[in-house]
């Protein structure tokens, strides 16, 4: 079977980003299938290619996967209509790729929205079997952030949402909520599948090179969120705790923000204006690098603005990374991963937009080192057991190889 494989945002292990549909793709050629990965350039991912651009792309095998990478650049950084022009402009491009290329199946996963153009014309005017991957719920997570209120912005998005939606033979959900919402609208159970972000365990296993940054020394208990700094991500939270632990005389306890985003100049500018010493920002880093932070890391931060549509319509990638690495998780809003942290003891479930309780679990976390590590440990069982993205890879490419053709 050939798979052809349209994630705007691919990243491989070289790259700052989640690995999933790297991942996914090489599960497929393991299983003999053909893979062609459709992509654009993402600042501080890494497609493999590093070749010119030859008529708005270029093409080459990356680790036994065909990439066509498109020269349209997108950054976390850039505007709401910049972004949303980018968008626009992979989506058409990629109903050209789906045109001119030979495939047995379409593949087709989000953000953003318009990922599943491409598939829509495939299924109706080639007769392609297509595939839908929905990693987050749009429009209802923008509306509910307030990101986007424009009235016929909104409809156009539900309308593309529900045709996505119905035109794929197959759909998967990160997470219980996007499959609930998949359903909702209409979409037959026997055609929807769950299938979470999982845990590289081999990345975080191998990791021999444990470093930190230099503020930070080798007993000070170390809290790092690693990902996108933006609105959904509700940073400013971590920032708030920063400022309750100054307060309390804490500089024993760093917090680290590692990743890029809109908001991180406006975090960093906060964080000098009111002396927050006990905050660090950094750089992003590949998944190698990033494993051997984590290594000499004591708690991951698990942070998202209180939305909500959030408690149950996310799949983040650093949750399953902290645990993949044997790191207590410290969430801050309810929800799927919060019940969970709480059922395997793996880590710390605070309430949202509460600084004061996000200090104390910081505290309780230094001050008792011997169940930090526990905790740690039973993330891992959890991560084993449940998260392993071998079982989960093997899973999803059973969902593919059960396509109608």
């Amino acid at each position: 079977m050939k798979v052809i494989y349209f994630h705007q945002h691919f990243v491989t292990p070289h790259g700052a980003g989640g690995v999933r549909s790297y991942a996914m793709a090489q599960k497929l050629i393991e299983r003999g299938h053909q893979v062609t990965m459709v992509c654009g350039s993402f600042v501080g991912g890494n497609s493999g290619l590093s070749g010119p651009f030859s008529k708005g792309l270029r093409r080459g095998c990356v680790d036994g996967i065909d990439v066509i990478e498109l020269d349209l650049a997108y950054s976390n950084s850039d505007g709401f209509i910049k972004r949303a022009l980018t968008f626009l402009k992979f989506a058409a491009r990629s109903v050209g790729v789906a045109f001119t290329e030979q495939y047995d199946v379409l593949f087709a996963t989000t953000t953003p929205l318009t990922a599943g153009i491409p598939g829509i014309f495939a299924r109706w005017l080639r007769g392609k079997p297509f595939v839908f991957e929905v990693r987050d719920l749009w429009p209802e997570l923008p509306r509910a952030m307030g990101v986007i209120k424009n009235p016929v912005v909104l409809w156009a998005m539900g309308v593309l949402e529900w045709v996505s939606y119905h035109s794929a033979h197959r759909v998967i959900g990160l997470s219980p909520g996007i499959v609930e919402g998949i359903a909702h609208r209409g979409v037959p159970r026997d055609r929807i599948t769950l299938v979470p972000n999982g845990c590289d365990l081999g990345i975080f296993a191998d990791a021999i090179n444990p470093w930190r940054p230099a503020q930070v020394q080798p007993t000070d208990l170390l809290a790092v969120f690693a990902g996108t700094h933006g609105m959904a991500n509700g940073l400013d939270t971590v920032l708030n705790a920063a400022a309750e632990l100054k307060r309390r005389g804490r500089n024993d306890i760093k917090l680290l923000l590692i990743g890029n985003g809109k908001l991180k100049p406006a975090l960093q500018a906060r964080a000098a204006r009111e002396g927050l010493t006990n905050m660090v920002f950094h750089d992003p880093v590949n998944k190698a690098r990033l494993a051997g932070l984590m290594a000499a890391t004591d708690v991951g931060m698990q942070c998202l603005a209180n939305v909500p549509a959030f408690y149950y319509g996310t799949s983040p990638n650093k949750f399953f990374d902290y645990i993949a690495a044997g790191l207590p998780v410290l969430n801050n809003y309810p929800g799927w991963l919060a019940e969970m942290i709480t059922a395997h003891q793996c880590g710390f479930a605070v309430p949202p937009d509460n600084p004061v309780a996000f200090a104390d679990a910081l505290e309780q976390a230094a001050a008792n080192r011997p169940a930090l590590k526990a905790m740690g440990q039973r993330g891992t069982a959890l991560a084993e057991k449940e998260f392993d993205r071998a079982l989960l890879s093997d899973r999803w490419v059973d969902w593919l190889e059960g396509t109608p053709r």
